[in-house]
Formats: structure tokens, C-alpha cells, sequence
């Protein structure tokens, strides 16, 4: 073919890549995400320049934003389908470590090409380098070592084989899928390469079904065959299996109710008799109340995270086993777990198999629609909570101003319990809702129900904020048929949302609903819940004294996304929420609806606890008082691994 640089072999690489899952071969690389910087500019810009080149090059804003539509976009492609994201060197590829960090913690694949110093090091120091005297190999992009699961540096043309075959390796298994960073000197992205023809040939990865070996599964079966109250923990594994379906049929054969996890939900079915919602620091009465009574946890496809197990304290009967379904090892033997490592739809379906072969089923009797009807009432009481007489906030602050200061500022009345199920009703059946860091995915892993799959798209495993207005543009790119949706805080709302005026450029319709309560209210109650006082989590002006104790700042939301080119609302009632949400239906241009929602309002509680780094000693008597009576009690009464 001749000699080609490692740019234009990069490119030609990526567009002949493909997986193959049940049969069907998805083509693995969509397009590309890019800030074009001195460092890529003429290197890989190049080669996307080129006449022959069949990748679309999309423009990002900001390089953490454009890795977050990525992210977005592979996570509802099931991680058939990526967007890599290349940028220049120094800020631009600092800026997507966080970006990285948030793909591998939740397992989803991000190709990213930062630029690099120069390899021979001969107009050092370049702008934009990091020069450490100690070891001249180190720049900027050494900071992706810890956030990645593949990393590597080009330094000679003919690297970038060896190196991308292992990116796609890592990228394309389910065990080990996360950020895979390659980064790129500047000089060798332009250096040439007699490449052999076969590095181009297009190239199928399949994404097996591993079903767990013999003896693991009698290992799962007798533990479960040896309980009375199991209950099922449905993770993320279980939706990217597409397992959901296998899932809802053991529950149902052997009367085994199941509660989600952020990433799991939706994977299952809200509707079905033995789904119980969300289970742990941010789940239901029904979900808490049976895991606390539950002697067999079966997790499948879960990272048993410290909120899906209210920080190992959930699971309080004394014989409780802890069971896991997991493609990963490293997952499935957490909490000394009596494991199956294999692929969530196919060894549930042997555990099936074999349970049913010994005619069990469970003894939670009525137990299960008891707390799934109790919990109903409390939904209506949720969906029913609104501003007037007799009004209380759900969270009590130890000040109590910032309520009547809010409706005075904004003459905002909606409860964000009642938003959130306002929303549910309002919108389609079939649209997907995205959420990340803070309250909000706290209160939808209560409340947010939904019968069809994987239209729930959360963002808990890393909890970052920033992640919502950019996730809603990628979701959207993946199913451009479908309305998204994204509901966000005012705090994450303002970190970032840069990537709306992609949107603007794409003509992609999203909606994006902000929640306006006038701070970072999860911190907030997180403070004053442990006997700390409101402190730099409420937007108020600077007071007299000093501190963060003057009036609300108010911010008009709706007019940053009418600068943006957005049809906006601003709304202050449930009425004119869902009045908005109606009208936004009928819109071609991108969506952004201000809602101004009461602090205090998100649901709290449930059954469940969380384990914070609260001072054992100090001189607040209230601190005190949490320590002794709420953190240190429920640390002693929590399982130690």
C-alpha cells in the first residue's frame, strides 16, 4: 500500500473494526470527537482531512464534555458501538482524565487519543508540556495510568499495530471494558510506516456468551436451594447481557423478588410482580425491608457497590449468603461471595436449569406484594407532596429560612419528588431519561419506574456531575428515533453543558430539564443530616461577616439555553411542568426546561445507611450526637469484607 503515516493508518484501522454479538456484526466505530489543538491539528487532522476518509468528525466544546457524550452514546449501544475522542496535549487531554475515569468505573468503553510531547524530545519543552527533572518521560498523559484499563504511548510508527490491537481487545471484553488511552507525540502521529495490508483487514470481535463451569454452578445452586428468602440484586451486567427478560423469568419461577441498581434498572421491568425497585442507600422500603430479611443475596451483574449495599450493612440476617452471577472475577468474588463467573443471560438460565430440577421455590409467601403495596402508598403520598398548608420538607434542614427565601426568590413551588413523577407520566412510555451525581438519581432509583428496557441511563458509578447535559447528546446520536431526556441539578448543570451547542450543530433534538434549587442539595442534606452547619453548598452571595450566608443568588437557566439557540420554559408549578413538557413534543429545535423546584423535597431514608468519613470527635455537640447514635452504631453492625 506504501507508506502511510500513523495518523492515516490510525484512521483506516478504525473504520474496518467490528463486533459480533448472537450472530449479528455492529460496525464498532461510529465516528470521531475532537477539539482540534496544535497537537492534532495537522497530524491526525490530516488524515481526517483526507479525500478517502469515511469517518465523520464531530466538534466537541469541551474535552471532558465530548468524552461524556461518547460515553453516553456506547452505554446505549449496549458497548457495541464508540465514538473515540481524540485532543491536543496539555489541558485538552487533562481535561478527558475525568472523562476516563468515569468509563472504566462503569465499565464502558472510551478510546481516547491525546497528543503527546514530542517523542525525540528535541524542541523541548514544547507548549502546553509538564517537565518533571526527575524522569523526562513523564507528561501529562501519564495521568491516565490509573483511570484506564489499556494505556499506552506511541513513540515509533510501528507501534500503533501492537498497540491497537490490545485497545480493541480491551475495549471489546466485557470482563475488562473501560477508557483505553493511546497517546500520541506530536511528531510521530506525522512519521510514516511501510504498514502490511493485513493490519487493515476488516476485523470481527465477538462478544461471547461464557456460560460458569460445572462446579461453580452447583456451588450457586446449593446456596440457593439451601434458602428460605433469597432476593436478587439486578446490575448492570444483566442489561448488557440483555438478560433482563431470563432474569423476570427466574424471579418469577421460584418466587424470588429482585430490586436494581442504578445501572441494572430498567433491565428488568418495573410492572412485574417481583420487582421491588431500587435496593440499598437510595432504594425502596419494599427492596430495603427484604434485604435486611433476606438469607441469600444473588447478584447478578453487580459491582456491589457501597449504595447497592448500604456500605455492607443492608444484609442484616446473621445467615445471609452472598451469591454472584459475573462475567468478571474480580467482581464475582467480592463479599467472599459463593460465585458464578460467566455471562449474566446464560448462566442465569442454567441456574434455572438446575434449580428447577429440585422443585424449590421460596418462602416469602405474601411477604413481597405486602411491601410492594406499601410502597404504592407511598408513591401516591410522593406523587400528592406539594407546597401550601401543612407543608413539611422531607429532609429537615437545621435552618429553615432557605425554603421561604426560595419561593419568595423564584416563586417556585414544585417538590422535586412530585417533578420527577410528574415527568414520568408526561413523557413517552418508551423515552429514555438520563441522570448522574447528586439527589436526583437518588430519587429515581426510588420513584422512576419504567416498562421498557433500557430507557433509564444513570451515571452513579463514578457519581459525576457535568455528566447529564452531555450524555443527553449522546444517548440521542445512539437512538436518534427516540426522545431523551435529562434531568439535572443547577450545581451539575453549571460544572458543565458545554457539549448544547454541539447539539445546536448536529440538529439533534434533546431535552434537558433543570432542576433549580438554588445549590448542591445532596451535599447539603449530606452536612446538616451529620451535624455540620450549611456550608458552601447553598448559591448564596457572600454576607457582611465574610460567609456564605447572604441571600440566594437566583440564575436564569432558561436564558442560557435560549443563548445557546434552545427553546426554553421556565416553570413554577407541577401544571406548567407538565404544560412544558407537552409543548417541547411538538418542537424540532433542542429543549431546555428551567424548573425552579423547593429544596428539602428528594426522598431520604428507606431502611438503609451510609457509611461517611464523620470526626469521631469534635467540638459540635450535633456531630457528636450523629457519631455516636447513627455512624459509629451502624459501622459496628456492618459486615467487615
Amino acid at each position: 500500500m506504501g507508506k502511510m503515516t500513523v495518523a492515516q493508518a490510525l484512521v483506516k484501522f478504525l473504520d474496518n473494526q467490528y463486533v459480533e454479538f448472537d450472530g449479528k456484526q455492529t460496525k464498532f466505530v461510529d465516528s470521531i470527537f475532537t477539539i482540534f489543538g496544535h497537537g492534532i491539528a495537522v497530524g491526525l487532522g490530516e488524515a481526517l482531512d483526507a479525500p478517502d476518509c469515511r469517518m465523520t468528525v464531530r466538534q466537541g466544546r469541551n474535552e471532558q464534555g465530548m468524552c461524556h457524550a461518547a460515553i453516553a452514546f456506547a452505554k446505549q449501544s449496549n458497548r457495541r458501538r464508540i465514538i473515540p475522542c481524540a485532543s491536543s496535549v496539555g489541558p485538552g487531554a487533562a481535561n478527558m482524565v475525568t472523562a476516563a475515569a468515569t468509563a472504566t468505573a462503569n465499565n464502558i468503553p472510551l478510546l481516547l487519543f491525546p497528543a503527546d510531547t514530542y517523542a525525540s524530545r528535541q524542541p523541548d519543552p514544547v507548549l502546553q508540556q509538564i517537565e518533571q527533572p526527575h524522569d523526562l518521560s513523564i507528561t501529562t498523559n501519564d495521568a491516565f495510568r490509573p483511570v484506564c484499563r489499556y494505556w499506552d504511548r506511541i513513540t515509533r510508527p510501528e507501534q500503533l499495530m501492537s498497540a491497537m490491537i490490545n485497545a480493541m481487545r480491551v475495549l471489546t471484553d466485557p470482563a475488562e471494558t473501560g477508557a483505553v488511552c493511546i497517546a500520541l507525540p506530536q511528531d510521530c502521529e506525522g512519521e510514516a510506516f511501510d504498514y502490511p495490508d493485513y493490519f487493515f483487514q476488516r476485523r470481527v470481535y465477538r462478544i461471547t456468551r461464557p456460560v460458569a463451569v460445572e462446579e461453580e454452578l452447583a456451588d450457586v445452586v446449593d446456596a440457593i436451594a439451601g434458602s428460605k428468602r433469597p432476593l436478587v440484586i439486578v446490575g448492570g451486567g444483566v442489561r448488557y447481557s440483555e438478560a433482563g427478560e431470563a432474569v423476570e423469568c427466574f424471579c418469577d419461577a421460584f418466587g424470588i423478588p429482585y430490586g436494581e441498581t442504578q445501572g441494572g434498572k430498567s433491565a428488568c421491568i418495573s410492572s412485574h410482580s417481583m420487582c421491588v425497585g431500587g435496593v440499598g442507600t437510595t432504594g425502596t422500603l419494599a427492596a430495603n425491608n427484604l434485604a435486611k430479611d433476606a438469607d441469600c443475596v444473588i447478584a447478578i451483574g453487580s459491582r456491589l457497590s457501597d449504595f447497592t449495599t448500604s456500605s455492607k450493612w443492608q444484609f442484616q440476617n446473621p445467615d445471609v449468603k452472598i451469591v454472584t452471577i459475573n462475567v468478571s472475577r474480580f467482581h464475582a468474588m467480592k463479599m467472599d461471595a459463593v460465585h458464578a463467573v460467566g455471562d449474566a443471560k446464560v448462566t442465569t438460565l442454567a441456574v434455572h436449569e438446575r434449580l428447577a430440577a429440585r422443585g424449590y421455590h421460596s418462602a416469602w409467601g405474601n411477604r413481597v406484594a405486602e411491601e410492594k403495596a406499601a410502597w404504592d402508598k407511598e408513591m401516591d403520598r410522593l406523587r400528592a407532596y406539594s407546597y401550601g398548608e401543612g407543608f413539611e420538607p422531607i429532609v429537615k434542614p437545621r435552618d429553615m429560612r432557605t425554603i421561604p427565601e426560595f419561593v419568595e426568590l423564584t416563586h417556585g413551588t414544585i417538590t422535586q419528588t412530585a417533578g420527577l413523577l410528574a415527568i414520568r407520566e408526561a413523557i413517552d412510555p418508551n423515552a429514555i431519561m438520563i441522570t448522574a451525581g447528586g439527589s436526583l438519581p437518588s430519587c429515581m432509583q426510588r420513584i422512576w419506574t419504567t416498562d421498557v428496557r433500557d430507557t433509564y441511563h444513570a451515571e452513579y458509578a463514578y457519581s459525576c456531575m457535568g455528566y447529564e447535559c452531555e450524555a443527553v447528546l449522546g444517548c440521542k446520536l445512539a437512538e436518534p428515533e427516540r426522545e431523551v431526556y435529562t434531568v439535572v441539578g443547577d450545581g451539575s448543570f453549571q460544572m458543565l453543558h458545554s457539549e448544547m451547542a454541539t447539539a445546536m450543530q448536529e440538529h439533534v433534538k434533546v431535552n434537558i430539564i433543570v432542576f433549580d434549587n438554588c445549590g448542591f442539595g445532596c451535599i447539603n442534606n449530606l452536612e446538616m443530616t451529620h451535624g455540620i452547619g450549611s456550608m458552601a453548598t447553598e448559591f448564596r452571595y457572600r454576607d457582611g461577616q465574610g460567609n456564605l450566608l447572604g441571600d440566594l443568588i437566583p440564575v436564569d437557566y432558561a436564558m442560557i439555553g435560549a443563548g445557546y439557540g434552545f427553546k426554553t420554559y421556565t416553570v413554577r408549578t407541577v401544571e406548567e411542568l407538565r404544560a412544558a413538557i407537552a409543548d417541547a413534543r411538538g418542537q424540532e429545535l433542542p429543549v431546555l426546561i428551567d424548573a425552579k423546584v423547593l429544596p428539602k423535597t428528594m426522598t431520604d431514608g428507606y431502611n438503609s445507611w451510609w457509611n461517611v468519613g464523620l470526626a469521631e470527635t469534635s467540638q459540635s455537640e450535633s456531630v457528636r450526637e450523629c457519631w455516636e447514635n447513627d455512624v459509629k452504631p451502624g459501622r459496628e453492625s456492618a459486615r467487615k469484607y
